[in-house]
């Protein structure tokens, strides 16, 4: 997560974690919504930045971010668990 420090990512990533587990209806605990949160973001920002050369900036554009990356990673963990 670019420019917003890593307590602050810690929190961000968590509230976005959170908001895609609410949206995705998955069950997880607190830990895994952190981390779905800060990796979904770390993901969906080197995406953008490499097809677009930018990322959303501040608070707002990383929980923004966090939680669209987050969405990916459960829609994409359904489907490699079905698959199988």
């Amino acid at each position: 997560m670019s420019g917003i420090g890593w307590l602050a990512a810690i929190i961000v990533g968590g509230l976005a974690g959170w908001l895609a587990e609410q949206f995705m209806k998955a069950n997880m605990g607190l830990l895994m919504n952190i981390v779905l949160g800060i990796v979904g973001a770390m993901v969906l920002n080197f995406i953008l930045v490499a097809v677009t050369g930018g990322t959303l900036g501040g608070w707002i554009g990383q929980l923004v971010v966090g939680f669209i990356g987050a969405c990916l990673l459960i829609w994409g963990a359904r489907a490699v668990r079905s698959a199988t």
